[in-house]
Parts: C-alpha cells; sequence; structure tokens
C-alpha cells in the first residue's frame, strides 16, 4: 500500500536483474574462449568472423537483459510461474556449461551460485535450499557421468566441497531474508497501526484513500467515506478518567472492525473520530453500513454511560461519496467532514450524508447561470482556505439558520433564502487580502474600512444571478445594528429586512464562539450572555429572544465543547 514497499521492491529487482546480468556475462565470456576464439586472428574473415560473434553474443545477452527489467518492473507480486521457467533457463544455461567442459571445469559450476543467491534473496530460505539441492544434484551426476572411474575422484570430492558451500549460501541469505522480512513486517505494523485500538492509524488512512481514489478515476469505479464521532465522548472522560475513555475507544474499535466488510478499511482518524474507506460503494449502500453501525453501537452497553447527558453512549456518523458528491480526496474529506458535523449538530447519534446548498442552488437558478454559480463554489472554498480562523464557518452558519427556520415556522421560500443567505453572506471576503482577515491586532480605520466592504463586493458578485436577487438584501446587510450603528447602510430597527436581522445574530453567535487571532472563542454560556447583552442594541429583541430560547433547547447539540 505505502510507496516505500514499490520502491523497496524494485531497487530489490535491480540488483537481482544486474546479477543476472553478470552471469549471463560470465557465461558469455566461457562461451567464447571455449568456442568463438580459436579462429587464427592473423585471418582476416576469421578475426571479422569471431568480432561478429562476440558482438552478436554481447547484444544478445543485453537484450536479455533488458527483457529482464521490464518484466521485473512490472511484477509486484511473488513467486510465480514466470520464475520457474526463468530459473529453469538459467540453470539451463549453467548445465549446458558444465556438460561441454566434461564436467571438469569449476568456473562453469561456480555459475548455479547467481542463481542459488538470486532465489534466496527473492523467495525466502526454503526455495533457495531446493535450488541450491538441485544445482548440487546436477553437478554431482555430471561428476559421476563424465569423470572416469578411478580410486580417489578428486573432482567428485571438491565438488562435495562446493555443494556445501550451495547449500551454506542458500541457508545464510535465505535466513537474513527471513529476518529481514520479519523485521521489516513489524516495522511496517508500528507505522500503520494505532497503538491503542489496533486499528489502521492516520497515515494508513491518507495513503490508502490516495490510491483507492487514484484506482477509482481509472476503473470508474465510487468510493465512499465515512467519518464516525464518538458523541460525549469529552463528557465520559471528563467523568471516569483517560484511561476508561482509552477503554471505550477500544471497545468500539473492536465493535467497528468486526462489523464493517472484509474490503473495507476501518483507521482511527484522530482522537474519538474513527474513518471507513468503503471502495466500490456507493453512496446509498455506504448510508446503509453506516446506519447499521450506528443502530449496533446504540443498542450496546458500555460500562458508566448512565450519567451521561442522554444516558447513551452513541456515534455520529457523516458520509459522502467520491465522485458524486466529492471530485478529489480533500473534497470527499471535507464533503465527509461537513456531513459528520451536521449529524453531531442534529441531535447526535444519527447518520448524515453530504448535503451541497450549492447542488440546491443549482435547482433554483437558470442553466445559463451554473458556471457562475461553480465559480462561486470554488470562491467560498478559496475564503476558508484564507480565513483559518473561521473554518466551516459557511456551514455552521447555514446549520444554525436551517435549525432557526424550522423552529421559528419560516414558509418554505423564506427558508431557502434564510439558507441562501447564509452560505453567501460572506462571499465579498474574496476581495479582502489574507492579512487583514487574519491579523493578530487591532485593525486599522484603513483596514477596517477595506473589511466593511465585503457586503457590497458580495452583491456585486451574485448581481447577475437574477434568480437570487431576494438574497441580495441578507448579504448587503447581514451586518447592520438595530441600534442604526451598523454598516453599511446604517439602517435601523424594522428598516433592516427581518431575514437580515435573523442572520445578523445567527452570524454573530458563530464568530462569537469561533476562535479568532486576536482572542480566544466564547464559550456557549458566554454568547448566550453576549446576545442578551446586545439585544435592542446590536441584535433585534425579539429575534435574539427566540434565538435564545432555540439555543437553550438544543444546548446539548450546538455547545461545541461537548
Amino acid at each position: 500500500m505505502f510507496d516505500f514497499d514499490n520502491e523497496r521492491h524494485n531497487k530489490l529487482y535491480e540488483i537481482i536483474s544486474i546479477m543476472k546480468l553478470f552471469s549471463l556475462i560470465v557465461s558469455g565470456m566461457l562461451i567464447y574462449s571455449k568456442y568463438l576464439s580459436f579462429y587464427n586472428v592473423t585471418d582476416t574473415f576469421a578475426a571479422f568472423t569471431s568480432f561478429s560473434a562476440f558482438s552478436l553474443l554481447v547484444v544478445t545477452i543485453f537484450f536479455i537483459y533488458e527483457i529482464w527489467m521490464f518484466s521485473t518492473k512490472r511484477k509486484n507480486s511473488g513467486f510465480g510461474m514466470q520464475d520457474i521457467i526463468e530459473i529453469m533457463i538459467f540453470i539451463s544455461i549453467f548445465t549446458s556449461l558444465v556438460i561441454r567442459s566434461q564436467a571438469t571445469d569449476t568456473h562453469a559450476k561456480l555459475l548455479f551460485l547467481f542463481v542459488i543467491i538470486t532465489s534466496s534473496i527473492q523467495f525466502g530460505i526454503r526455495f533457495g535450499i531446493v535450488i541450491a539441492l538441485v544445482s548440487s544434484f546436477i553437478i554431482l551426476l555430471l561428476d559421476i557421468i563424465y569423470i572416469p572411474y578411478s580410486s580417489i575422484n578428486v573432482i567428485f570430492q571438491n565438488d562435495l566441497i562446493l555443494v556445501g558451500v550451495f547449500v551454506l549460501t542458500a541457508w545464510i541469505l535465505g535466513y537474513y531474508e527471513r529476518i529481514e522480512r520479519e523485521h521489516r513486517d513489524k516495522m511496517t505494523y508500528l507505522a500503520i497501526m494505532d497503538g491503542l485500538t489496533e486499528v489502521y492509524n492516520h497515515r494508513y488512512f491518507q495513503e490508502a484513500l490516495k490510491n483507492y481514489i487514484n484506482e477509482a478515476k481509472i476503473k470508474n469505479y465510487p468510493v465512499s467515506l465515512a467519518l464516525i464521532d464518538i458523541d460525549c465522548f469529552k463528557s465520559y472522560n471528563d467523568l471516569y478518567g483517560h484511561q476508561a475513555g482509552d477503554r471505550i475507544l477500544k471497545e468500539i474499535a473492536f465493535i467497528l472492525k468486526t462489523n464493517i466488510r472484509e474490503s473495507d478499511i476501518l483507521a482511527r482518524y484522530g482522537g474519538e473520530e474513527f474513518a471507513i474507506i468503503m471502495p466500490k460503494t456507493d453512496e446509498k449502500q455506504a448510508l446503509e453500513i453506516a446506519e447499521r453501525l450506528r443502530n449496533i453501537i446504540d443498542k450496546y452497553r458500555f460500562q458508566g454511560e448512565e450519567n451521561l447527558p442522554n444516558s447513551n453512549l452513541t456515534i455520529s456518523i457523516g458520509v459522502s461519496c467520491y465522485p458524486d458528491k466529492a471530485k478529489s480526496l480533500n473534497d470527499l474529506i471535507n464533503s465527509t467532514d461537513d456531513a459528520l458535523y451536521r449529524a453531531k449538530f442534529f441531535n447526535k447519534n444519527r447518520v448524515e450524508t453530504y448535503r451541497s446548498v450549492l447542488e440546491e442552488l443549482k435547482e433554483e437558478i437558470d442553466d445559463k447561470h451554473f458556471d457562475l454559480i461553480a465559480s462561486i463554489k470554488t470562491l467560498i472554498s478559496v475564503i476558508n482556505a484564507k480565513d483559518r480562523y473561521t473554518y466551516a464557518h459557511t456551514e455552521r452558519v447555514v446549520m444554525l439558520c436551517e435549525l432557526v427556520a424550522k423552529e421559528l415556522n419560516f414558509s418554505e421560500q423564506d427558508s431557502k433564502t434564510l439558507k441562501y443567505g447564509a452560505y453567501l453572506h460572506d462571499i465579498g471576503k474574496i476581495h479582502i487580502s489574507e492579512e487583514i482577515l487574519n491579523k493578530k491586532m487591532p485593525l486599522s480605520e484603513e483596514e477596517w474600512n477595506i473589511l466593511k466592504q465585503h457586503p457590497q463586493n458580495g452583491v456585486n458578485i451574485i448581481k447577475p444571478i437574477e434568480s437570487l436577487s431576494n438574497v441580495i438584501p441578507l448579504i448587503l446587510h447581514h451586518h447592520e445594528r438595530y441600534d442604526g450603528l451598523g454598516y453599511p447602510s446604517q439602517l435601523k430597527g424594522e428598516e433592516i429586512p427581518y431575514l437580515a436581522r435573523v442572520l445578523t445574530v445567527v452570524d454573530s453567535f458563530d464568530a462569537m464562539t469561533s476562535d479568532r487571532p486576536y482572542r480566544r472563542g466564547k464559550s456557549f454560556d458566554e454568547a448566550i450572555e453576549e446576545i442578551k447583552l446586545c439585544s435592542g442594541t446590536q441584535f433585534d429583541p425579539q429575534i435574539a429572544s427566540s434565538f435564545i430560547r432555540i439555543l437553550l433547547s438544543r444546548r446539548f447539540e450546538i455547545n461545541k465543547t461537548n
């Protein structure tokens, strides 16, 4: 799965191929010295014939070498028929040379060491010893056949020593290969496995997902991803301690591992989060798998869960799919993370798939504006990348607005307008430099004036889309204040469009509870108090009161510290 495995494979086979080339060169030299160099070199024709034969031999050897290099680079599996044929060819060549020398040329017999060494390195101790024994049998048999019987067969005795060298070489190299392989497997295990939960770690997850996405692009199949977060895990840790929390992580990892398919990849994504890669799985199948896992965890009884806020330890799951909902690896992870946030936000203990506001927008507008909508999505991604301290701010504001619209029984049209306004309200920040957005010191008057231009900039971007005209007031006026001290138009009270006043409260709440370069985000309770304090000045008092009631009723779903 990892690139270094392929690199090791390629380097090993380069060494093996060089050894094979060298063995062929030595064989060629023996053939040339015995059969092609007997010509009288003073004879021009004989010398030319000898040189031509030598050149042909060299070309043949290098041609064979290139074929081997090509085949070994393409080959990533273990022992196979190609290897057997290759070894038989080498043994046949070396045996022919020994036969031609009437079994008296020790140099030819030493050539068997090449095939013994390469076999032991490639395929281990057992196969290396088998090749050593086969080579030994051939040599001793030829000694008996070709060397006349005498009371003392010196060559046979010397070859017995050579046989010992063959077997010892195979054993030493094969044993070294076994030790190296076991050590490599152990190090690989430590590199890719999470020590606590004994599932794959984040590093392996990233590499595996990248490989599956690349393969899916070529073979045109879907890859689904699920991100799993343990609900109220912080509360459990605070209540029982980290050792008890570690036990829960191990239990949940085991449950997930034993209930996923053999083809799925389970990894610990980080902290109390797990990830499941589901190759060749569409979104519908992935949702079914995720729901089954959620249900299993929901019914499982964990020690001490009765003292948690919901008296139950559960999981939330976000699901997304390549290429339907994401076009790249990063898109897949981000969209799955957004789906998980949605699952955590709405009551927890649920499965959510990624739903893009952009896709809903496409259904509302004319075909001629599709390219512009796609550009808007790109712009929002750029804004999130530039303003790292408010990552996912847009998605959070959208979800809060959806919640408010539902609780306050907005009409379908108003709900859509509020949601689209939430999605697009900060699009004008594309024209604000990263230095201003992420400045750790208070903004200068000039910088503040630049920042205050983003509502009008946002309006200018979406103005060409006629079907989004009802969203323009929300983008333009979401920084107006109820007391008339806001911007850009200093509207006051009910002069500010109603949905813009709603968006102002929601946007401010998320901004207050998000970390900024110059301050830490407020807690849930601190943000509630701030809204109360600013009711009637910054915020519409009636909307602020309704929003506080909604926040308190969904405290455990919305509170980011839980």
